[in-house]
Formats: structure tokens, sequence, C-alpha cells
């Protein structure tokens, strides 16, 4: 009797799951199936990108993607996402949104570890495509010391005195224009992160705040972690060409460049040689010929307007 009603509830499950992204997916844990190394890779890879697709919002796919890091077999998924990442390289059009909502994933602080355990698996396992996707400089560039002259000062707000952090951390909520301009100066990256969500703030305002030099990491690193901001192809090209932008959030973002942006950054002297080394081997992958379109046109954090079939 047990077996029978167990027997109902998968045909049911089953039913359920039919026509949806995952259900491939499903079965195979339903029936316990084990698939070889690489048909497992292709299986995970195409789950991860069906269901990515599916999702209609940047915020959604990008929840979607983390719990894909967080509870996914680290070999499996080295081995999907650098399928994926190979994909995107050739310049097909749904590898490289999906590729996007990766790298939304793997900047966030939470997903350090998972990042360090698939740079050691590209590594390892010679998963080129991958490894250059979450490559991390061996020399990164080191700040000059701090000898008290370059001090950031806090911007004056007109207060008389020096503001503390956490009232600057509530103007940067007010939709006041001129307060924001004074907040674009801050060298806080709390006060960054804040003003980053405000509804007043432009993308213009982004591009001059990425493009400041020399560049505090953290305000740089607060960029792109910044879903709404990295999914703007104007902001991607400017961390990137900024040369204090991190290392390892460089490399992730120069996967996302188009052939036209790739050939800027390789020939930009002030670029660090590893960035520049790095758009050299993604322009040896591209295709010739074949058009390229940015990845998040038009969609910003909002509805996407294809869907998967």
């Amino acid at each position: 009797m047990c077996r029978n009603r167990g027997h109902i509830r998968r045909r049911v499950l089953r039913r359920r799951w039919e026509g949806h992204p995952a259900a491939e997916f499903i079965r195979v844990v339903m029936t316990g199936l084990i698939y070889p190394p690489a048909m497992e890779a292709h299986l995970v890879a195409e789950t991860i990108l069906r269901v990515t697709l599916s999702l209609s919002h940047a915020s959604l796919r990008v929840s979607y993607v983390s719990g894909v890091l967080g509870s996914t077999p680290i070999a499996s998924l080295a081995r999907a996402l650098d399928l994926l990442c190979a994909r995107a390289e050739q310049a097909e059009e749904p590898a490289r949104e999906v590729l996007l909502s990766i790298v939304d994933a793997l900047s966030a602080p939470e997903a350090h570890e998972v990042a360090q355990l698939l740079r050691e698996e590209a590594t390892g396992e010679s998963l080129l495509s991958l490894e250059r996707l979450v490559r991390q400089p061996l020399s990164p560039r080191t700040p000059l010391p701090d000898d008290g002259t370059k001090e950031e000062r806090v911007p004056d707000y007109g207060a008389g005195r020096t503001l503390t952090l956490g009232e600057r951390k509530s103007l940067a909520r007010r939709p006041d224009r001129s307060v924001l301009e004074k907040l674009l100066l801050d060298p806080h990256p709390d006060v960054i992160a804040r003003l980053l969500k405000n509804p007043r703030l432009t993308e213009d305002d982004v591009v001059r705040l990425a493009a400041r030099r020399p560049g505090r990491p953290e305000v740089l690193a607060a960029i792109a972690r910044d879903p709404k901001w990295l999914h703007r192809a104007r902001i991607r090209l400017t961390l990137v060409l900024n040369p204090d932008t991190p290392g390892a959030l460089a490399a992730p973002i120069v996967g996302l460049l188009v052939r036209q942006e790739l050939r800027l950054v390789a020939g930009a002297a002030h670029v660090p040689a590893h960035v520049r080394a790095l758009c050299i081997e993604h322009l040896e992958r591209r295709p010739p010929g074949k058009p390229e379109r940015q990845a998040g046109a038009g969609r910003g954090t909002g509805l996407v307007r294809k869907r998967v079939q």
C-alpha cells in the first residue's frame, strides 16, 4: 500500500512539473538517474539557462543563480558554468543574458567562498572558459603608501560641521539633487551603497563615479555589486577602464563586453596588463563577423521582453 502511495505521489509530481524548464532535472532527482559527468554538466547548464531566462526580473534571476551556486556540488557546478561561459564567448545571446546573472551572483560577498572553489576547480580541471570568468590576478595593483597628504575629506554639506556617517547615509536616501551632487564626492563606501539605491540618481552620475581617479576600490566594488547599475553597458565599460577596479571584479565584467569594447580596453595603456591580456583572450574566442548584442540591453532590473520557448 505504501509503495502504491509513493508511486502515485511521483506521478502527481511529474504531471505538476510537466513542461517546466527544469522538468528534466526534476525527473533525474525523482528517479535517481545517474548521468556521466559530461552529460550531467550539460543537464545542469541547460537547467540554469532555461530557468534563469524564464524569470522576468533581474533580482529573481540573481536569487535563483545564487541558490544554484550554494546547492550544487562544486564539480558539477564548475563544468556547467564552463559550458555556459564557452557559449557566451561564442556570442550566443541567451548564454550572455544568463552570464550577466552569474556575474551578479558571484560578485556578492557571500559568494566569495564558492568563487574561490570554482577558481581552484577551473585551474585543476583546465576549464578555460570558467577560469577566465573567475580569474584573480596574481599581482594585483598595490595602492600607493598613505602619507596623509591624499586623504579624502568628507564634503561640506553646509551644516557648519562634519556630518557623521549615519547622517550622510540618511542624506543618501533623500531626493534632493543638490545634495546628491555632494554625496557623489563622499569617500565612504556605505554612503555610496545607499546612494546607488536613490531613484534620483542617473546613469551619467554613476558613470562619473565609476570613472573617478584615483578611485576607491570599495566604492568601485559597491557599483559592481549593484545589479541595477551593472546591467548598464556604459557603467560596465567604465569600471573595466578604471585601473583602480579590483581585478577579481574586473575579470567577470570583461566577459560581458562586446567586441568593440574589448578592443578599446585591450588598447588602453592605463588599464592593468592582466585586464588587457584577458580582453585579448576573449577577442580570440569571439566568432568573426557575428553581430553582438549587449547583455541586459534595455532590461535594467525590469521585465524581460524575450522569454525562452
